[in-house]
């Protein structure tokens, strides 16, 4: 909703990408990308553009190709919008894929200023939950997706805290399990309260969105 609120509001020339990591899924990482990343990281400081010299073999290669366009893809992005599903607790596989992939030695660093290039992106992360999770509920000390996903972007990519942004629709499998019928107001509740906090989210400036989604 909130790409489509902001598509609308917008238009498809201010800039707009989506990517799909259900259809479209992000290989996992393996030895190939690790020896990279880790030639990478003992020279300190290398531009994405010189790292495809330091590929030691078609394996590297290989996987630097693939994993350039999406560094590239988010450091262009100055929003990035993550539809996250909670699953057990945490973040879909899908997800984490896209998240180690992306993570690349130096990838978000400013050579000249050795501050994180993401530090002007906004990332507003959009959930859904089959349970209840917030402050006050019995399973408040389980959520490991939002303090993850916030630690992730905080501490790793540079990005600051009040450049996040976190929107919850809570037991949304309330219409559907018996045992959580009595909660299908909360869930109609958080679910009208979530669509028009991402609607006023993306109303409210003109930057674009990168959109690495699901």
């Amino acid at each position: 909703m909130f790409a489509e609120a902001w598509r609308r509001g917008h238009g498809a020339a201010a800039g707009y990408r989506y990517r799909d990591l259900v259809a479209d899924p992000v290989p996992p990482l393996g030895a190939p990308y690790v020896d990279l990343g880790r030639r990478v990281e003992k020279r300190g400081m290398v531009p994405l553009d010189e790292v495809a010299a330091l590929a030691a073999d078609e394996a590297e290669r290989r996987d630097w190709a693939l994993t350039l366009p999406l560094v590239e893809e988010l450091r262009a992005a100055d929003t990035v919008l993550i539809g996250a599903p909670m699953y057990n607790f945490s973040v879909p596989a899908a997800l984490k894929a896209w998240i180690d992939r992306i993570t690349f030695p130096g990838a978000y660093v400013d050579p000249d200023t050795e501050t994180s290039v993401l530090r002007d992106t906004e990332v507003v992360v959009v959930t859904a939950r089959g349970g209840a999770y917030g402050p006050d509920t019995p399973r408040h000390g389980c959520d490991f997706q939002e303090p993850y996903l916030r630690a992730y972007f905080r501490e790793h990519l540079g990005v600051p805290e009040d450049n996040l942004r976190f929107v919850h629709a809570e037991m949304t499998m309330a219409e559907h399990l018996p045992q959580l019928a009595r909660f299908q107001d909360f869930a109609a509740r958080s679910l009208a309260d979530a669509r028009a906090e991402v609607a006023a989210l993306a109303s409210r400036d003109g930057r674009p969105v990168g959109a690495p989604n699901r």
